[in-house]
């Protein structure tokens, strides 16, 4: 009997997948978080280069340009090869970070560029996993989707939490922010190593994700084979052999243009924002150093909390447009920090700060277990593939148009 005919199979070991997802989800950008969070380590070390914008600014193109290709060819693509490839280039790019701040610890323009050269691998590492998990989980049930954008989520509260122990562990020593970087990344290392394992031996064995993955193979998936013949099932339905007819790319854009545009003014309002305006341009207050590491957790706290809410029914938006009503809503953002900046106490932008990462966090997880519904497995696969592009695209647009905050301030 297949895993697509044995229907209470999709109920069995759903809470074990919901936490693989939310562990997979952590390791999807626990890496580039540990080395956005560090960035007061980098900001002394190149004090001249702008680190938590230009490092940015270096991921972004390859995360985008990256995504733009895999999302156009999805159909073709084996998930499980480009999932692991994934994982493990986080995993050997974070080794590499290690190395190079164990190695060398007094900055230059060498060491500047091996970084600019890991963030990049960091944006081919992620476009890989992001897109494909989220497509692969967009055609399974909804909580799954959830629990791994919760753990991208969690994966800068963490990081930020480890910040904070690192650096008060570490304040008063010699090089203690450098002790404190290369004990960060011990930890991004070992915990991307584990994402590899946990995805390549214990979540396609899963009977839930099995059963899944039949029922979009029955539908006309061919990106689910590998994953099958990993869980150790070698013959597919035979609905499989037959020919379907599914959505183009352009046709399931059309359709749902309304949450692709969703997506990117999400991120292009956030990412206009964090990290870069929190780490240079709210001024100096009594929390000294600490002012923008506090301020970082506190976004990572908040999206954190905001991708929970849309689990008590009630409180999730679904409604298109409300959606886009309250994302572009979100625009009051940018005079609420400036002015907050200028004339506010750090307790007004710990506030406003909290409530930019709520609504992020919230609104991303509305808009992507929203959109699936009602298409067949291959298609709600593209379409996770497609919105993930737009979110890589605002955030791209948003990396950029952060460097607008610096006008009138000189180099």
């Amino acid at each position: 009997m297949s895993p697509l005919e044995e229907a209470p199979a999709r109920l069995e070991g759903k809470y074990v997948a919901m936490v693989v997802c939310w562990l997979l989800g952590n390791g999807c950008l626990f890496s580039w978080n540990s080395m956005l969070t560090i960035e007061d380590y980098y900001v002394q070390l190149f004090p001249r280069y702008h680190p938590s914008r230009v490092l940015t600014l270096v991921y972004q193109p390859f995360a985008l340009g990256t995504l733009a290709i895999l999302a156009y060819k999805e159909a073709k693509i084996n998930t499980r090869k480009r999932n692991l490839f994934g994982y493990g280039l986080f995993f050997i790019s974070s080794l590499l970070v290690l190395i190079l701040n164990a190695t060398s610890g007094k900055g230059g323009t060498g060491t500047f560029i091996g970084i600019c050269a890991i963030s990049a691998a960091f944006g081919l590492a992620d476009a890989h996993v992001q897109g494909g998990m989220v497509g692969d989980l967009s055609f399974m049930t909804p909580e799954l989707v959830q629990c791994f954008l919760a753990g991208l989520a969690a994966s800068g509260a963490l990081t930020s939490v480890l910040r904070l122990i690192t650096k008060a562990a570490f304040e008063n020593s010699a090089n203690g922010l450098r002790k404190g970087a290369i004990l960060f990344f011990s930890f991004a290392t070992f915990f991307e190593f584990l994402c590899f394992i946990l995805y390549a031996y214990t979540f396609p064995k899963l009977p839930i994700v099995k059963y899944y993955r039949a029922k979009a193979a029955s539908e006309g998936s061919k990106t689910v084979s590998s994953d099958l013949a990993a869980a150790g099932i070698q013959t597919l339905p035979e609905e499989t052999d037959k020919q379907f007819e599914r959505l183009s790319n352009k046709e399931l854009l059309l359709q749902n243009v309304d949450y692709a545009i969703d997506m990117f003014l999400i991120y292009v309002l956030t990412l206009s924002i964090f990290p870069g305006f929190l780490s240079e341009d709210t001024g100096s207050h009594s929390l000294g150093t600490w002012y923008a590491l506090v301020l970082i957790a506190i976004y990572n706290v908040g999206d954190l909390i905001g991708r929970y809410i849309p689990l008590v029914k009630f409180l999730k938006l679904e409604s298109r447009k409300g959606l886009m009503v309250v994302v572009l809503s979100r625009f009051l953002f940018i005079p609420a920090f400036y002015f907050t900046a200028k004339y506010g106490g750090q307790g007004w932008m710990i506030m406003l700060t909290l409530v930019l990462g709520l609504t992020n966090g919230y609104l991303t997880v509305c808009v992507l277990t929203s959109a699936p519904k009602g298409y067949k497995g291959p298609e709600q696969n593209a379409l996770g593939n497609l919105l993930m592009l737009f979110l890589a695209g605002g955030i791209f647009a948003g990396v950029i148009l952060d460097w607008l905050w610096l006008i009138g301030k000189g180099w």
